[in-house]
């Protein structure tokens, strides 16, 4: 079996990112469902056992930036970030997210 973290970054204040909600999905099944804690993390995420696959996590980012008071359009930029990254088995990837109202990047952390 393989594990999962994930992490996410407020580009803007460079600070963690509290209280983005995300999923976590396995083809169209809903996996996880989870909030960012003080630090930007979901701590419950790793105690998910996935096997080898193709999984794609959604982060509500347009929501959080706007529950920032950030200024934004309507409707904004960005609203859902979609990752879509495959895990192999017996491994453990952590996938941060670097967002911004405007754009967002991702890497396979350690």
């Amino acid at each position: 079996m393989s594990s999962l973290s994930t992490h996410v970054l407020d580009t803007v204040s460079g600070l963690p990112a509290v209280g983005v909600t995300f999923r976590l999905y396995s083809a169209q099944d809903v996996l996880f469902e989870g909030v960012t804690n003080s630090d930007g993390r979901c701590p419950l995420l790793r105690d998910i056992s996935l096997s080898a696959g193709t999984y794609r996590l959604e982060f509500e980012i347009g929501a959080y930036f706007r529950g920032t008071h950030t200024a934004l359009e309507e409707p904004s930029f960005l609203d859902i970030v979609p990752i879509v990254f495959g895990l192999a088995e017996g491994r453990h990837v952590h996938v941060p997210l670097l967002a911004a109202p405007y754009g967002y990047s991702t890497y396979r952390g350690s």
